[in-house]
């Protein structure tokens, strides 16, 4: 038996016929095991991997301008690239979880690179608008099987109790990849076409295909179960509609504006199909033939983690637009000097995950997300004092101490969450939580927006100039966003790790 059979047996045997974790406080009480160098390669490979795909929800951000003039079309179309992108993962994603149940490790990851490298050829050689939509559609069918496959893989293969530093590793790749995406996109465009922004990846991503199809391996079992065809639509539908409608709003803030009804219509519409879905995979799941397994939810630590990501989500996405428009509508900054102020935070992040991954595996969550939130709340109440005379250190210094937060609760979300949930159903638990970055990341921007305008307006109407009334839309937002984000320190006091768990006693509820 190989080493990662003999991983996924022993996972398996400490499981109850509920499937539930069992394990005793004592840290002393199971070793820590030691991935093989193939294991680590593996994992490797998935990261740069993901790494690549992630990046590529960004990096059109700089571009649209240029590419509005370069194809002709206004503002509205264009956004459609970004749009576009966002509106497939939103769709795929939660299929992801079948899909991975279905066909093996090894498939999905070549599955993933070749429409994501397929979709970066296509976007390159565009000949018009269309095609390079086509292409974006295309990368991002790709960019949503690989996310969670990295989750999958990685709570398959990793013993948990050295789950968290690998764990931080993800955490590197989600919070860094967005942050450099329109750096990256500027520095290209400065002194090459916009088509170098897919030729300059499509060999990385052609590489990376290629050594995981030469040291890939199946890690986990695949079962055949029949696809139900009325699930599909009714995802798409609800799924698609929710972050469409959300993002809309969020659009209004730029220079895409939105009818009431291209808003409402599309979030009515998902929220009854939605409703709809769920339902439906409740009946299927008691026969094991629903497409997003929802029976992860009956883990306590699962559904506390989830709440925590959407609202991390949430305040991570609604400041990524806030921070832009006062910057640049109300301190009028330049596009440069926003990027460049934005970007440390991201990079921090990053810097921060595997630290926070190996704090994680010696002290558990609770211990990093109490503290995480303080950070992270205390960046956005710090935020809600900005105004049209605010010095660009002070809110670099705000926005660094709310990516710290956010790095010291991301990771122990991720880890203790997808921890909690049985084997067979951690590939849902990661199409899970990758759905819930998405509409929590649509519903933040959607939040902020809608705050900073009402009171942007009010404001103007008490006669206030422009900018100060702008600086007071971005306060009112900021401080929602702080309330929301506080929440987390509620959902972690319900997550624990399996290993922390008293003697006989489980992890779920």
């Amino acid at each position: 038996m190989t080493g990662t059979a003999e991983r996924v047996q022993r996972a398996k045997a400490g499981r109850g016929r509920s499937g539930r974790v069992t394990g005793e406080r004592s840290p002393q009480r199971a070793p820590i095991e030691r991935l093989s160098v193939r294991d680590r390669t593996v994992i490797a490979v998935l990261l740069v991997a993901a790494f690549v795909v992630v990046l590529n929800e960004t990096i059109m951000t700089v571009a649209i301008p240029v590419l509005m003039k370069d194809l002709s079309v206004d503002a509205s179309t264009g956004q459609w690239l970004s749009t576009g992108f966002v509106l497939t993962l939103a769709v795929v994603i939660p299929v992801t979880g079948f899909l991975l149940q279905r066909i093996r490790t090894r498939q999905a990851f070549l599955l993933a690179m070749g429409l994501f490298s397929a979709g970066t050829l296509i976007a390159g050689l565009a000949p018009g608008f269309a095609v390079l939509l086509l292409g974006r559609i295309v990368q991002g069918t790709g960019t949503a099987v690989m996310f969670p496959l990295l989750m999958t893989t990685v709570m398959t293969l990793v013993p948990e109790r050295s789950r968290g530093k690998v764990m931080g590793n993800v955490s590197l790749v989600i919070s860094v990849a967005p942050a450099l995406g329109p750096t990256i996109s500027g520095v290209i465009l400065s002194v090459l076409p916009w088509r170098f922004i897919f030729f300059l990846v499509l060999p990385v991503a052609v590489g990376a295909m290629i050594l995981g199809a030469w040291l890939m391996h199946d890690i986990s079992e695949t079962r055949k179960a029949p696809i139900d065809l009325v699930s599909i639509p009714l995802a798409a539908l609800g799924f698609g509609g929710l972050v469409y409608g959300l993002n809309a709003i969020g659009e209004s803030a730029g220079s895409r504006g939105h009818s009431p009804l291209e808003i409402w219509v599309p979030i009515v519409a998902g929220a009854l199909a939605l409703t709809a879905f769920l339902l439906r995979q409740v009946r299927l799941q008691r026969t094991d033939r629903a497409l997003l397994d929802l029976r992860a939810f009956h883990s306590r630590v699962f559904s506390a983690s989830v709440a925590g990501g959407a609202v991390s989500f949430l305040a991570l996405l609604g400041s990524a637009i806030l921070l832009p428009i006062y910057l640049q509508n109300v301190l009028h900054a330049t596009p440069l000097v926003t990027g460049l102020l934005v970007l440390p935070g991201g990079v921090l992040m990053g810097v921060l995950g595997p630290v926070i991954g190996r704090l994680y595996d010696s002290v558990g969550p609770r211990a990093l997300l109490l503290p995480g939130t303080a950070i992270g709340t205390l960046g956005l109440v710090l935020l809600a004092f900005v105004s049209e005379t605010t010095p660009l250190w002070f809110v670099l210094g705000a926005h660094m101490l709310l990516s710290v937060g956010l790095a010291t609760i991301l990771t122990p979300l991720f880890t203790a969450g997808l921890g909690a949930v049985p084997q067979r159903y951690t590939s849902y638990g990661s199409a899970i939580f990758a759905t819930v970055q998405q509409v929590g990341g649509a519903a933040g921007t959607a939040l902020v927006v809608t705050v900073l305008a009402v009171q942007t307006a009010a404001a103007r109407l008490d006669g206030q100039p422009a900018a100060a009334a702008a600086a007071s839309g971005v306060r009112l937002a900021f401080v929602l966003a702080a309330i929301v984000f506080a929440l987390t320190a509620v959902f972690s006091l319900f997550i624990t790790r399996p290993a922390d768990a008293p003697s006989g006693a489980v992890a779920h509820a």
